[in-house]
């Protein structure tokens, strides 16, 4: 393993830790698959840090390779010393690599490569020495057919100056630091553009050092950037950066110093700064695209690990107004048994809306009813309440619905349905297990992250698909209901073993045990070693094949049952003997101890969900903007968290921003130190803005503040009018906004 010394060191991890991950995913295991079942290998790497060693082994060997056809190109050009080979040597950053190599990479026609073919280094040498010469009368020695005058040659020779001063190693290593250091990032709005660039009004006359810009801010600014309504700049005080590089350069006062002096500031207008200005554009961008395609990441994880309700009978309504409220019902395996449309918000046809649903719960038995959170859904929910049935209501996120119900997918699973069936369709089975639908459709039309469109795509895409199959793995499929879809991101599967998994799985009815597996065709023995241990199978022949217990493992598990004198089936699940067992005596050359843990834990819980049991939500008696009044308390359920705030939807179609500073009475940097998606909270109204529909909201104010020590008389925060900011509010029950709001406003 080439890097594997350099990668633990980067890592502070234990060498023999990462050679042995390194070497798995030399051979095709898979992330999952290594977390999971090769603790005792890795020393129980957790997935992120095996991520972590993938990518950094990965940068590593891409600086390596970079190095190298550095040293090559040099070299070629005879250009290569004992000095410049100790340099490339030293360099730990690509920046230090490619600022070493800048000298000797080939490069379009430059005014200093002019002014050298006009013969003008010789008094560029000359005045870059600054000794006491006249450059006036130095540089008419040098006029030419292509030098004309002696102001022509001193700029030729000052052009070569600059260029000199450009490519030093040590100018741009110092540069850089002063950058990180001190450089602001600044922008303003563009003449004429105040209007159409209203959006980013906060952007029109603002400065935040380098160092302490966030992501959003960054990305925002650049969105405007980008969109011709603002002017960008990054860089140091200008004055500092010239005194750093004329103390390097600037040997005399005299005319030559003069000269230098124009060629550095020339050097550090004409190339330095926009060169550096470009590489810390596209850093801070990298930043920014990391940080926000890990908010999507979490939050993709989050809304995929939602809890579900199980295998239940399902009616699904996929509210409307004009078109109506579409309806299926579905079975406890979500297959779809009727639809049909009902419309309930016309009077005259309300009555046979409200017997056709009756008609519905009645045949087909139905358990809960799911309901789709957009246009109309709130009193879609109240009219089937009124209906009174006793059955759980939920309001779905049916973000994205649409995109599947128009999706090849969705064709292929429903060929004759049109797209508002599959529509609800979809709404009802997101009720049912969120993971196995939502798997259907590209995360980026789920609705969760900020920027998402901003930032880079091939890295969103591969981040986002690390958590899908992270999270599918995590929780298991059950290898006899599974779509081909879910089943594609089981460990060392992929799309086409998936494929071939349902077809044979539809010629043979079911799979009655795991060694089945390796009948499919294709699926050979290293996809059975990644994929077993993450497919169950219910009911089947081997209760083990219901668990998280590996195949390989299961002789361990009879020397268990045997050792109590009992069965398999008769173990499993039995805590207090498993309790009784020594994990020691089950250690073989292959299976250390973290895997015997890991067995007996997974024994006493066998194939436990680690999803959280799903929990009804009522939104209080409030439906559009106009219900909404400044200092009201309402319930809210937590929609998309980003870094600086989170958005929560109390029920009028319009989420609200709870800024970070709203959410804890402790400082708090990232609201998901407190906050996880789809929590529900009590929320304080701050600001309602019905122009640019935004609802500002606060959950800290509705929370008594923790009791602190008196401050000081004169403490200059004790005034200000705010005292009452953190003292405990009244909160106003759920079913009592509206009414409250009419008594206030008189409506």
């Amino acid at each position: 393993m080439e890097f594997a010394a350099s990668v633990a060191t980067k890592l502070n991890l234990k060498p023999q830790d990462v050679t042995a991950v390194m070497q798995l995913l030399e051979e095709g295991a898979t992330i999952p698959f290594i977390a999971r079942y090769r603790k005792d290998k890795t020393g129980a790497l957790d997935e992120v840090q095996i991520q972590n060693i993938q990518d950094e082994a990965k940068f590593q060997k891409e600086f390596s390779e970079r190095k190298a056809f550095i040293e090559k190109t040099v070299t070629e050009q005879g250009k290569m010393t004992e000095e410049l080979q100790g340099k490339i040597n030293k360099a730990i950053t690509i920046a230090e690599l490619e600022d070493i190599y800048l000298p000797y990479k080939p490069k379009r026609k430059t005014k200093a490569q002019t002014a050298r073919e006009n013969g003008l280094e010789p008094l560029a040498m000359l005045v870059l020495e600054q000794g006491n010469i006249k450059p006036l009368e130095e540089a008419a020695a040098y006029i030419t057919e292509n030098v004309k005058t002696v102001e022509e040659a001193l700029q030729g020779a000052r052009d070569i100056i600059a260029e000199i001063v450009n490519e030093d190693a040590q100018v741009r290593a110092k540069m850089r630091r002063m950058f990180e250091d001190s450089a602001t990032v600044q922008s303003k709005v563009l003449a004429d553009k105040e209007v159409e660039g209203v959006k980013y009004k906060d952007y029109y006359d603002f400065s935040e050092p380098v160092g302490k810009i966030p992501s959003h801010r960054i990305l925002a600014v650049m969105r405007g950037f980008m969109e011709g309504v603002l002017r960008m700049v990054i860089a140091p005080v200008e004055e500092d950066a010239l005194a750093m590089i004329e103390k390097l350069y600037l040997k005399s006062g005299n005319e030559a110093g003069e000269q230098v002096k124009k060629a550095i500031k020339d050097s550090y207008r004409r190339m330095l700064q926009p060169s550096l200005e470009s590489e810390f554009r596209m850093a801070l961008k990298t930043k920014g695209d990391e940080e926000a395609i890990n908010v999507f990441a979490e939050n993709l994880r989050q809304l995929l690990l939602s809890s579900p309700l199980g295998s239940k009978k399902i009616l699904a309504l996929d509210p409307g107004y004009r078109t109506g409220c579409k309806v299926v019902c579905l079975d406890e395996k979500g297959e779809l048994k009727e639809n049909g449309v009902i419309y309930i918000h016309e009077k005259n046809r309300l009555a046979d809306a409200e017997q056709q649903v009756r008609n519905w719960v009645k045949k087909y038995d139905i358990q809960a009813i799911a309901v789709g959170d957009g246009t109309a859904g709130r009193e879609t929910e109240q009219f089937v309440k009124k209906l009174d049935f006793g059955l759980p209501i939920f309001l779905v996120n049916e973000d994205g619905a649409s995109i599947y119900s128009a999706s090849e997918i969705a064709r292929n699973e429903f060929p004759d349905q049109d797209v508002t069936v599959r529509g609800a369709v979809s709404i009802g089975r997101r009720l049912m297990d969120p993971l196995a639908e939502l798997v259907k459709i590209d995360p980026k039309s789920i609705g969760v992250g900020q920027y998402q469109h901003d930032v880079n795509q091939v890295r969103l895409k591969e981040r986002l698909d690390q958590t899908v199959v992270s999270c599918v793995n995590a929780v298991g499929v059950n290898l006899n209901t599974a779509s081909k879809h879910l089943l594609s991101y089981v460990s060392g599967i992929g799309p086409s073993i998936a494929d071939n998994i349902v077809k044979y799985r539809s010629e043979i009815g079911k799979f009655e045990d795991r060694k089945q597996l390796m009948k499919v065709p294709r699926l050979g023995g290293k996809a059975f070693e990644q994929c077993a241990g993450f497919l169950r199978i219910k009911e089947g022949a081997n209760p083990l094949d219901a668990s998280a217990v590996h195949p390989e493992a299961y002789e361990v598990v009879a020397k268990m049952a045997a050792d109590v004198s009992m069965d398999v089936k008769s173990l499993v699940g039995n805590e207090k003997v498993i309790n009784e067992l020594n994990p020691k005596k089950y250690i073989t050359d292959t299976i250390g101890e973290h895997t015997v843990k890991d067995i007996m834990n997974e024994l006493k819980k066998p194939g436990l969900d680690p999803r959280s049991e799903v929990q009804q939500f009522e939104f209080a008696n409030i439906y559009s903007l106009e219900d909404v009044y400044v200092g009201m308390i309402v319930p809210g359920q937590v929609t998309n968290l980003t870094r600086f705030g989170a958005f929560v939807d109390i029920g009028v179609k319009q989420d609200g921003l709870v800024h970070v500073s709203e959410i804890s009475h402790t400082y708090i940097t990232d609201p998901n130190e407190a906050l996880k998606l789809n929590d529900k909270v009590q929320v304080k109204v701050l600001e309602v803005d019905a122009q640019r529909k935004r609802i500002s909201l606060s959950i800290k104010q509705t929370m008594e503040a923790p009791q602190r020590a008196a401050r000081p008389q004169g403490n200059r925060n004790n005034g200000g009018g705010r005292s009452d900011r953190n003292e405990p509010q009244k909160e106003l029950p759920m079913t009592d906004a509206l009414s409250l709001l009419k008594k206030k406003f008189g409506k």
